[in-house]
Protein backbone atom coordinates (compact mmCIF):
# COMPACT_ATOMS: atom_id res chain seq x y z
CA UNK A 1 0.00 0.00 0.00
CA UNK A 2 1.87 2.69 -0.97
CA UNK A 3 0.52 6.30 0.03
CA UNK A 4 1.51 9.67 -1.22
CA UNK A 5 2.34 12.54 1.21
CA UNK A 6 3.06 15.97 -0.97
CA UNK A 7 5.39 18.61 0.87
CA UNK A 8 4.05 22.27 -0.80
CA UNK A 9 5.36 25.46 0.80
CA UNK A 10 6.20 29.24 -0.80
CA UNK A 11 10.09 28.93 -2.69
CA UNK A 12 12.89 29.15 -0.10
CA UNK A 13 10.76 27.82 3.05
CA UNK A 14 12.86 24.98 3.55
CA UNK A 15 10.68 22.49 1.54
CA UNK A 16 13.74 20.98 -0.49
CA UNK A 17 16.13 20.76 2.77
CA UNK A 18 13.25 19.07 4.60
CA UNK A 19 12.83 16.63 1.80
CA UNK A 20 16.16 15.34 1.65
CA UNK A 21 15.99 15.08 5.07
CA UNK A 22 13.73 12.86 5.58
CA UNK A 23 13.83 11.15 2.56
CA UNK A 24 17.97 11.06 3.53
CA UNK A 25 18.63 11.63 -0.16
CA UNK A 26 20.35 14.64 -1.91
CA UNK A 27 17.69 13.88 -4.52
CA UNK A 28 16.27 17.87 -4.50
CA UNK A 29 18.28 20.48 -5.20
CA UNK A 30 18.20 22.55 -2.49
CA UNK A 31 18.94 26.28 -3.90
CA UNK A 32 18.43 29.43 -2.69
CA UNK A 33 15.79 30.25 -5.20
CA UNK A 34 12.60 29.36 -6.54
CA UNK A 35 11.54 26.22 -8.53
CA UNK A 36 14.70 24.61 -8.41
CA UNK A 37 12.48 21.38 -8.25
CA UNK A 38 10.71 21.11 -11.32
CA UNK A 39 9.66 17.47 -11.44
CA UNK A 40 8.09 16.07 -8.38
CA UNK A 41 11.06 14.10 -6.24
CA UNK A 42 9.50 11.10 -4.72
CA UNK A 43 11.19 9.30 -1.71
CA UNK A 44 10.28 6.62 0.72
CA UNK A 45 9.84 6.80 4.25
CA UNK A 46 10.66 5.01 6.95
CA UNK A 47 7.75 5.05 9.95
CA UNK A 48 9.80 5.49 13.22
CA UNK A 49 8.63 2.53 15.34
CA UNK A 50 10.08 1.72 18.70
CA UNK A 51 8.08 -1.37 18.78
CA UNK A 52 9.77 -2.63 15.79
CA UNK A 53 13.48 -3.20 18.23
CA UNK A 54 10.97 -4.38 21.37
CA UNK A 55 9.30 -7.35 19.24
CA UNK A 56 13.09 -8.32 17.51
CA UNK A 57 14.35 -8.98 20.87
CA UNK A 58 10.84 -11.07 21.23
CA UNK A 59 11.40 -12.87 17.75
CA UNK A 60 15.41 -12.88 18.03
CA UNK A 61 15.91 -12.34 14.04
CA UNK A 62 18.32 -10.08 12.10
CA UNK A 63 16.00 -8.78 10.31
CA UNK A 64 13.52 -5.68 10.39
CA UNK A 65 11.10 -3.97 8.02
CA UNK A 66 9.28 -0.68 9.31
CA UNK A 67 5.75 0.44 7.24
CA UNK A 68 6.89 3.13 4.78
CA UNK A 69 5.19 5.92 3.06
CA UNK A 70 6.04 8.12 -0.29
CA UNK A 71 6.63 11.62 0.10
CA UNK A 72 6.63 13.62 -2.34
CA UNK A 73 8.68 16.95 -3.34
CA UNK A 74 6.58 19.31 -4.94
CA UNK A 75 7.71 22.44 -6.82
CA UNK A 76 7.59 25.76 -5.21
CA UNK A 77 3.98 27.78 -5.46
CA UNK A 78 3.87 31.64 -5.61
CA UNK A 79 0.89 33.64 -5.91
CA UNK A 80 -1.18 33.51 -9.08
CA UNK A 81 -0.34 29.54 -9.57
CA UNK A 82 -4.07 29.04 -10.34
CA UNK A 83 -4.19 31.25 -13.27
CA UNK A 84 -0.87 29.93 -14.66
CA UNK A 85 1.81 31.95 -12.71
CA UNK A 86 5.10 30.24 -11.83
CA UNK A 87 4.74 26.42 -12.80
CA UNK A 88 1.36 26.82 -11.81
CA UNK A 89 -0.26 24.32 -13.70
CA UNK A 90 1.88 21.64 -13.21
CA UNK A 91 2.70 22.41 -9.60
CA UNK A 92 -1.09 21.93 -9.19
CA UNK A 93 -1.59 18.82 -11.13
CA UNK A 94 1.02 17.68 -9.21
CA UNK A 95 -0.91 18.13 -5.95
CA UNK A 96 -4.14 16.35 -7.38
CA UNK A 97 -2.05 12.82 -7.26
CA UNK A 98 -1.32 13.34 -3.91
CA UNK A 99 -3.36 11.80 -0.56
CA UNK A 100 -2.45 14.60 2.06
CA UNK A 101 -0.35 17.16 2.24
CA UNK A 102 2.46 18.44 4.19
CA UNK A 103 2.29 22.41 4.13
CA UNK A 104 5.56 23.78 5.10
CA UNK A 105 5.72 26.90 6.62
CA UNK A 106 8.52 29.19 7.20
CA UNK A 107 8.96 30.22 11.16
CA UNK A 108 12.26 31.72 10.78
CA UNK A 109 14.34 35.24 10.29
CA UNK A 110 17.49 35.21 8.08
CA UNK A 111 18.42 37.76 5.96
CA UNK A 112 20.37 35.07 4.00
CA UNK A 113 17.74 33.32 2.75
CA UNK A 114 15.46 35.30 0.61
CA UNK A 115 11.44 35.28 1.56
CA UNK A 116 9.74 35.79 -2.13
CA UNK A 117 7.21 37.76 0.15
CA UNK A 118 10.33 40.42 1.70
CA UNK A 119 8.59 39.34 5.30
CA UNK A 120 8.70 36.47 7.59
CA UNK A 121 4.35 36.01 8.31
CA UNK A 122 3.54 32.12 8.13
CA UNK A 123 -0.03 32.60 8.46
CA UNK A 124 0.12 34.96 5.26
CA UNK A 125 1.74 32.47 3.57
CA UNK A 126 -0.45 29.61 4.48
CA UNK A 127 -3.10 31.79 3.03
CA UNK A 128 -1.62 32.74 0.03
CA UNK A 129 -0.91 28.88 -0.60
CA UNK A 130 -4.76 27.91 0.20
CA UNK A 131 -6.20 30.69 -1.71
CA UNK A 132 -4.31 29.25 -5.00
CA UNK A 133 -5.66 25.72 -4.02
CA UNK A 134 -8.99 26.82 -3.39
CA UNK A 135 -9.02 29.08 -6.73
CA UNK A 136 -8.26 25.96 -8.75
CA UNK A 137 -10.46 23.87 -6.72
CA UNK A 138 -13.34 26.29 -7.30
CA UNK A 139 -12.53 26.57 -11.63
CA UNK A 140 -12.51 22.75 -11.29
CA UNK A 141 -15.90 22.67 -9.85
CA UNK A 142 -17.12 25.24 -12.18
CA UNK A 143 -16.29 23.71 -15.45
CA UNK A 144 -17.75 20.39 -13.86
CA UNK A 145 -21.14 21.77 -12.30
CA UNK A 146 -21.64 23.17 -16.28
CA UNK A 147 -20.79 19.94 -17.96
CA UNK A 148 -22.69 17.62 -15.70
CA UNK A 149 -26.24 20.12 -15.26
CA UNK A 150 -26.62 19.33 -19.23
CA UNK A 151 -27.31 15.73 -18.03
CA UNK A 152 -29.13 16.21 -14.96
CA UNK A 153 -31.49 18.00 -16.97
CA UNK A 154 -32.10 15.44 -18.67
CA UNK A 155 -32.72 13.31 -15.76
CA UNK A 156 -29.66 11.14 -15.61
CA UNK A 157 -29.63 9.69 -11.63
CA UNK A 158 -25.72 10.06 -11.21
CA UNK A 159 -25.44 13.13 -12.86
CA UNK A 160 -28.37 14.15 -10.40
CA UNK A 161 -26.26 13.12 -7.44
CA UNK A 162 -22.75 14.91 -8.36
CA UNK A 163 -24.83 17.85 -9.54
CA UNK A 164 -25.98 18.05 -5.66
CA UNK A 165 -22.47 17.56 -4.35
CA UNK A 166 -20.73 20.05 -6.66
CA UNK A 167 -23.58 22.58 -5.68
CA UNK A 168 -22.56 22.10 -1.82
CA UNK A 169 -18.91 23.09 -2.93
CA UNK A 170 -19.56 25.76 -5.02
CA UNK A 171 -20.25 28.32 -2.30
CA UNK A 172 -17.88 27.38 -0.01
CA UNK A 173 -14.84 27.29 -2.59
CA UNK A 174 -15.93 30.82 -3.33
CA UNK A 175 -16.10 31.78 0.68
CA UNK A 176 -12.61 31.03 0.08
CA UNK A 177 -12.74 27.58 2.48
CA UNK A 178 -11.29 24.13 1.83
CA UNK A 179 -13.33 21.81 0.61
CA UNK A 180 -12.92 19.56 3.20
CA UNK A 181 -15.40 21.45 5.54
CA UNK A 182 -18.15 21.21 3.70
CA UNK A 183 -20.66 18.87 5.07
CA UNK A 184 -21.41 15.38 3.00
CA UNK A 185 -22.78 12.54 3.50
CA UNK A 186 -21.41 9.25 3.32
CA UNK A 187 -22.48 9.07 -0.62
CA UNK A 188 -21.34 12.55 -1.04
CA UNK A 189 -18.07 12.01 0.24
CA UNK A 190 -17.78 8.86 -2.43
CA UNK A 191 -18.27 11.77 -5.08
CA UNK A 192 -16.41 14.21 -4.07
CA UNK A 193 -13.05 11.95 -3.65
CA UNK A 194 -13.57 11.62 -7.17
CA UNK A 195 -13.03 15.17 -8.15
CA UNK A 196 -9.63 15.26 -6.56
CA UNK A 197 -9.93 18.46 -5.32
CA UNK A 198 -6.91 19.74 -3.54
CA UNK A 199 -8.63 21.62 -0.69
CA UNK A 200 -10.43 18.03 0.56
CA UNK A 201 -6.97 16.43 1.01
CA UNK A 202 -6.20 15.79 4.87
CA UNK A 203 -3.28 18.33 5.89
CA UNK A 204 -0.61 18.96 8.37
CA UNK A 205 1.95 22.32 8.38
CA UNK A 206 5.46 21.48 9.67
CA UNK A 207 6.68 24.33 11.16
CA UNK A 208 10.12 24.82 10.25
CA UNK A 209 12.40 26.46 12.85
CA UNK A 210 15.70 27.14 13.17
CA UNK A 211 18.80 25.09 14.67
CA UNK A 212 18.85 26.92 18.27
CA UNK A 213 14.88 27.57 17.96
CA UNK A 214 14.14 23.65 18.10
CA UNK A 215 14.01 23.56 22.18
CA UNK A 216 12.27 26.20 22.43
CA UNK A 217 9.68 26.16 19.54
CA UNK A 218 6.59 25.78 21.74
CA UNK A 219 7.16 29.29 22.81
CA UNK A 220 8.03 30.38 19.10
CA UNK A 221 5.47 33.41 18.26
CA UNK A 222 5.72 32.05 14.99
CA UNK A 223 5.06 28.72 15.38
CA UNK A 224 2.00 29.72 17.88
CA UNK A 225 0.26 31.77 15.17
CA UNK A 226 0.04 28.57 12.65
CA UNK A 227 -0.98 26.12 15.68
CA UNK A 228 -3.78 28.41 16.55
CA UNK A 229 -5.02 29.07 12.83
CA UNK A 230 -4.44 25.69 11.48
CA UNK A 231 -6.81 24.86 14.72
CA UNK A 232 -9.65 27.42 14.30
CA UNK A 233 -9.69 27.41 10.13
CA UNK A 234 -8.58 24.31 9.17
CA UNK A 235 -9.22 22.07 12.07
CA UNK A 236 -5.75 20.23 11.54
CA UNK A 237 -2.14 19.94 13.37
CA UNK A 238 0.67 21.43 13.50
CA UNK A 239 3.93 19.81 13.93
CA UNK A 240 7.24 21.82 14.34
CA UNK A 241 10.68 20.75 12.39
CA UNK A 242 14.26 22.08 11.62
CA UNK A 243 14.47 21.30 8.08
CA UNK A 244 18.14 22.42 9.09
CA UNK A 245 19.46 19.96 11.92
CA UNK A 246 17.60 17.41 9.90
CA UNK A 247 20.03 18.04 6.91
CA UNK A 248 23.08 17.95 9.55
CA UNK A 249 22.02 14.57 10.44
CA UNK A 250 22.12 13.05 7.09
CA UNK A 251 25.96 12.47 7.10
CA UNK A 252 25.96 11.00 11.13
CA UNK A 253 25.68 7.67 12.52
CA UNK A 254 22.87 6.87 15.21
CA UNK A 255 25.13 7.80 17.79
CA UNK A 256 26.32 10.48 16.40
CA UNK A 257 23.23 12.07 15.33
CA UNK A 258 21.86 10.99 19.56
CA UNK A 259 24.89 13.32 20.53
CA UNK A 260 24.20 16.34 18.61
CA UNK A 261 20.21 16.08 19.33
CA UNK A 262 21.18 16.07 22.88
CA UNK A 263 23.42 18.98 22.84
CA UNK A 264 20.34 21.20 21.45
CA UNK A 265 17.88 20.12 23.91
CA UNK A 266 15.97 18.06 21.86
CA UNK A 267 15.61 13.77 21.14
CA UNK A 268 14.39 14.60 17.80
CA UNK A 269 14.20 16.98 14.97
CA UNK A 270 10.84 16.82 14.87
CA UNK A 271 10.52 14.39 11.40
CA UNK A 272 10.24 11.66 13.14
CA UNK A 273 6.97 13.07 14.93
CA UNK A 274 6.06 14.42 11.01
CA UNK A 275 6.31 11.28 9.44
CA UNK A 276 4.21 9.68 12.12
CA UNK A 277 1.34 12.92 12.04
CA UNK A 278 1.34 12.18 8.17
CA UNK A 279 1.02 8.76 8.34
CA UNK A 280 -2.18 9.31 11.04
CA UNK A 281 -3.43 11.59 9.33
CA UNK A 282 -3.92 9.24 5.80
CA UNK A 283 -5.94 7.11 8.50
CA UNK A 284 -3.33 4.42 8.52
CA UNK A 285 -2.34 1.92 11.17
CA UNK A 286 0.32 -0.73 11.85
CA UNK A 287 0.11 -4.50 12.51
CA UNK A 288 2.87 -6.42 12.54
CA UNK A 289 4.07 -10.09 11.60
CA UNK A 290 6.99 -11.50 13.49
CA UNK A 291 9.13 -14.65 13.25
CA UNK A 292 12.70 -15.96 13.56
CA UNK A 293 13.28 -15.14 10.02
CA UNK A 294 11.69 -11.36 10.11
CA UNK A 295 9.89 -9.09 12.15
CA UNK A 296 7.65 -6.64 9.64
CA UNK A 297 5.70 -3.43 10.23
CA UNK A 298 2.50 -3.82 7.59
CA UNK A 299 0.58 -0.99 6.70
CA UNK A 300 -3.78 -1.14 6.97
CA UNK A 301 -6.22 1.55 7.02
CA UNK A 302 -8.33 2.24 10.61
CA UNK A 303 -11.48 0.05 10.26
CA UNK A 304 -9.66 -3.18 8.03
CA UNK A 305 -10.67 -6.51 8.67
CA UNK A 306 -8.04 -9.50 9.09
CA UNK A 307 -8.54 -10.44 5.70
CA UNK A 308 -8.07 -7.40 4.13
CA UNK A 309 -4.36 -6.92 6.17
CA UNK A 310 -3.88 -10.26 5.41
CA UNK A 311 -4.14 -9.12 1.27
CA UNK A 312 -2.06 -6.72 2.31
CA UNK A 313 0.77 -9.37 2.69
CA UNK A 314 -0.56 -11.13 -0.74
CA UNK A 315 -3.79 -11.07 -2.58
CA UNK A 316 -4.39 -14.83 -1.83
CA UNK A 317 -3.74 -14.52 1.70
CA UNK A 318 -6.71 -12.59 1.85
CA UNK A 319 -8.66 -15.00 -0.82
CA UNK A 320 -8.05 -18.05 0.93
CA UNK A 321 -8.13 -16.69 4.78
CA UNK A 322 -9.32 -19.46 7.51
CA UNK A 323 -8.15 -17.36 10.62
CA UNK A 324 -5.89 -14.65 11.87
CA UNK A 325 -3.69 -15.98 15.50
CA UNK A 326 -3.74 -12.62 17.37
CA UNK A 327 -1.63 -11.45 19.83
CA UNK A 328 -1.54 -7.59 21.27
CA UNK A 329 2.06 -5.66 21.14
CA UNK A 330 1.68 -4.88 25.01
CA UNK A 331 0.31 -8.14 26.12
CA UNK A 332 3.14 -10.28 24.36
CA UNK A 333 5.83 -7.59 25.42
CA UNK A 334 4.12 -8.19 29.01
CA UNK A 335 4.62 -12.31 28.81
CA UNK A 336 7.74 -12.39 26.66
CA UNK A 337 7.10 -14.49 24.08
CA UNK A 338 4.11 -16.16 21.99
CA UNK A 339 4.38 -19.38 24.52
CA UNK A 340 3.58 -17.26 27.69
CA UNK A 341 0.89 -15.51 25.84
CA UNK A 342 -0.71 -18.92 24.99
CA UNK A 343 -0.66 -20.06 28.44
CA UNK A 344 -2.29 -16.82 29.77
CA UNK A 345 -5.29 -16.94 26.88
CA UNK A 346 -3.81 -13.77 25.69
CA UNK A 347 -3.17 -15.77 22.40
CA UNK A 348 -6.38 -16.24 20.29
CA UNK A 349 -7.95 -16.72 16.85
CA UNK A 350 -10.35 -14.48 15.26
CA UNK A 351 -11.80 -14.76 12.04
CA UNK A 352 -13.20 -12.83 8.89
CA UNK A 353 -14.78 -9.93 11.06
CA UNK A 354 -12.56 -9.22 13.47
CA UNK A 355 -11.02 -5.49 12.77
CA UNK A 356 -7.18 -5.80 13.03
CA UNK A 357 -5.88 -2.67 15.51
CA UNK A 358 -2.99 -0.98 16.10
CA UNK A 359 -0.18 -2.81 17.32
CA UNK A 360 -1.65 -6.33 16.79
CA UNK A 361 0.91 -8.88 16.01
CA UNK A 362 -0.90 -11.64 13.71
CA UNK A 363 -0.33 -15.08 11.93
CA UNK A 364 -2.50 -15.66 9.08
CA UNK A 365 -3.71 -19.23 8.19
CA UNK A 366 -5.00 -19.81 4.65
CA UNK A 367 -6.34 -22.15 2.54
CA UNK A 368 -5.32 -21.43 -1.41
Amino acid sequence: MSLKAGIVGLPNVGKSTLFNAVTRTRKAQAANYPFCTIDPNVGIVTVPDERLAVLQGIAKTKVVIPAAIEFVDIAGLVKGAASGEGLGNKFLSHIREVDAIVQVVRCFEDADIIHVAGSVDPVRDIEVINTELVLADLEAVTKKLERVSKDAKRGDKAAIAEQAVLQKLQPLLNAGKPALLAELTTDDKVISKALYLMTDKPTIFACNVKEGDLATADSNPFVLKVREYAKTHLACEAVVISAQIESDLVDLSDEEAKAFLGELGVQESGVGGLIRATYHLLGLRTYFTAGEKEVRAWTIHIGNTAPQAAGVIHSDFERGFIKAETVAYKDLVECGSVAAARDKGLYRMEGKEYVVKDGDVLLFKFNV
